[in-house]
């Protein structure tokens, strides 16, 4: 499996548990030169969940999406977008 694919599938994983079910959630993509984004789209009420209190939810996971793209030798970044689906 493609690195960026499987980083994109561990995203839409842990943020699912965050936001639940229900929650409106979309994970994309863009290749920007050697660096992929992965922008989080959610709605403005679920963001906080996501990003937690003082960042440090979004701060884990970017850790943990840097730790897997630095071991497959590509570099990624995550971006949260708070707005309607």
């Amino acid at each position: 499996m493609e690195p960026a694919l499987a980083i994109q599938d561990f995203l839409e994983y842990v943020i699912s548990g965050l936001v639940g079910d229900d929650g409106e959630l979309s994970i994309s993509r863009e290749k920007r030169g050697d660096d992929t984004l992965f922008r989080i789209q959610l709605a403005p009420d679920e963001a906080g969940r996501v990003i937690g209190k003082h960042g440090k939810t979004i701060s884990a996971i970017r850790s943990l999406v840097h730790a897997s793209a630095e071991k497959h030798r590509i570099l990624a970044d995550v971006e949260v977008v708070r707005e309607a689906i």
